[in-house]
């Protein structure tokens, strides 16, 4: 039973996955522009492509998948679902105060190598990756791969 002095617990505000999935967005077009591609964010529901963007220098083209996090937890994806022609780009958004994580991989390397990435991302029910995973293969701000002239 309830006295007066109890007050009920104010609900804890479940992040919006939408501004989660936007913020991601935004920072790594960010850090691609400081890098000097060019890049356009596309926006709607349902789009196979968060972001395209080209090298001026290479001249490549990169169609980019963004998966943000706000904190370490799976990032949501399995290896059925991966597309090789496109880059993924894992951002870990952390705290306001705590700087913004990246792991860049390419599509080729995770439809081909799909073990490197532990059994999580082979599962059927709830394939992810952990940023751990990432980080022990490499990819943590792996942003040299924009610089890359194209595959002969």
């Amino acid at each position: 039973m309830k006295s007066k002095d109890d007050k009920p617990k104010p609900e804890s505000k479940r992040a919006d996955g939408h501004m989660t999935g936007l913020a991601g967005e935004f920072f790594v077009a960010a850090e691609l522009l400081k890098r000097g591609l060019l890049v356009s964010v596309t926006f709607g529901n349902a789009k196979a492509i968060d972001l395209l963007a080209y090298h001026p220098v290479t001249k490549r083209n990169f169609n980019i998948q963004v998966k943000s996090l706000r904190s370490k937890n799976y990032f949501l994806i399995g290896h059925a679902k991966v597309d090789r022609s496109h880059t993924y780009v894992f951002v870990l958004l952390n705290k306001p105060q705590e700087p913004v994580q990246y792991f860049i991989v390419p599509g080729k390397t995770l439809a081909d190598e799909p073990k490197r990435f532990a059994k999580w991302f082979l599962d059927q029910k709830m394939p992810g990756i952990h940023p751990k995973t990432l980080t022990q293969e490499g990819f943590e701000s792996a942003w040299s791969l924009f610089d890359n002239p194209a595959d002969s």
